[in-house]
């Protein structure tokens, strides 16, 4: 008997995998870093059943989004570009013009995969410019970055 025929790949799928929900706060962190933490989160990568095609991932709550920082001048610099559709529709906006919650959410919804999953992973994300949150009831973990 061949012992290599013995072992199969586990394949997470709705019901096996458990979602738990965390708080970050979002306070003198920067956004890139933490953005990129976040999604790591949402997908699920952290979990050793990742599977990519599943949303295995956990919730997250982000308080404090108004006291994010933008390293050196990003925060009169960075632009975000969009474009309505129509002829000479494209719209700039400065970071220092747009809400705090945007900028994180702009930032997390940019590292996702750009299809039907990635579109679900991101409502798993809920920003909040205070410091509190109405998800009390799912008893939430906090969970710190060392950044």
């Amino acid at each position: 008997m061949n012992p290599l025929s013995t072992y199969k790949t586990i394949s997470a799928n709705n019901t096996t995998v458990t979602k738990n929900w965390y708080v970050v706060d979002a306070a003198d962190q920067p956004l890139g870093r933490l953005s990129s933490k976040i999604a790591t989160i949402i997908r699920g990568k952290h979990k050793p059943y990742f599977t990519p095609h599943v949303d295995c991932g956990d919730h997250v709550i982000v308080i404090n989004a108004d006291k994010v920082k933008l390293t050196g001048s990003k925060m009169d610099s960075k632009e975000y570009i969009r474009h309505t559709g129509f002829p000479g529709g494209q719209r700039v906006a400065l970071a220092k013009a747009m809400k705090a919650e945007r900028l994180i959410e702009y930032a997390v919804k940019g590292m996702l995969p750009k299809n039907r999953l990635g579109r679900k992973l991101f409502h798993n994300m809920f920003v909040y410019v205070g410091s509190e949150h109405p998800h009390a009831a799912q008893q939430p973990k906090e969970l710190k970055f060392d950044i």
